[in-house]
């Protein structure tokens, strides 16, 4: 009896699907909203990547982060500017968009240990943020051959104050969402 419901635990269940399928559009959705100022563009992947960690908790929301970064990679034109392929994620943005990955586990893990308290969520946004800066910033480093002052004033200064206005819309919907929405 225990093996029936620990495999009904390890399964995916369709509502699960449907819900990190969505969040995996999302992003790809906001990715196309994009604002070029250099070699990184402003987009709110950000935003998606933080709201989909967020209302799904680390194993969905980060599982619709590495599908949406995984569509990027075989060629679907999901990431900035609709665009796609592994020579993105090769390039000089591609570590901002691997660092997708682990922000969302840490902003997942975040939601699903404190309940979605807005303290511990909205500093696990930010933290998560920042890892995602640490690894696209050495990505563009090695990529570009730039310097750490060079890089961190084109890859991240300019995104500080845009990014902070994306952790707090996306702290603000996924408290209001969670609230009405069961995921």
């Amino acid at each position: 009896m225990s093996n029936s419901n620990e495999s009904k635990k390890s399964r995916i269940s369709v509502k699960d699907m449907a819900f990190v399928a969505m969040f995996s559009a999302l992003i790809a959705v906001c990715s196309i909203i994009s604002i070029p100022i250099g070699e990184v563009p402003i987009t709110l992947q950000t935003f998606a990547v933080c709201l989909a960690a967020a209302m799904l908790g680390w194993k969905r929301g980060t599982l619709s982060v590495f599908i949406y970064v995984l569509l990027g990679a075989v060629g679907v034109p999901v990431f900035a500017g609709m665009s796609g392929g592994i020579g993105i994620l090769a390039g000089p943005t591609g570590g901002y968009i691997i660092g997708f990955i682990p922000a969302a586990l840490i902003i997942g893990l975040t939601a699903d240990k404190w309940e979605r308290k807005a303290l511990p969520l909205t500093i696990s946004m930010v933290v998560g943020v920042l890892v995602c800066y640490a690894i696209g910033t050495v990505w563009f480093m090695v990529v570009t051959g730039m310097g750490i002052g060079e890089s961190l004033m084109l890859c991240v200064v300019p995104f500080l104050i845009p990014d902070g206005v994306k952790i707090a819309l996306a702290m603000i919907l996924s408290n209001r969402l969670s609230k009405v929405v069961t995921l």
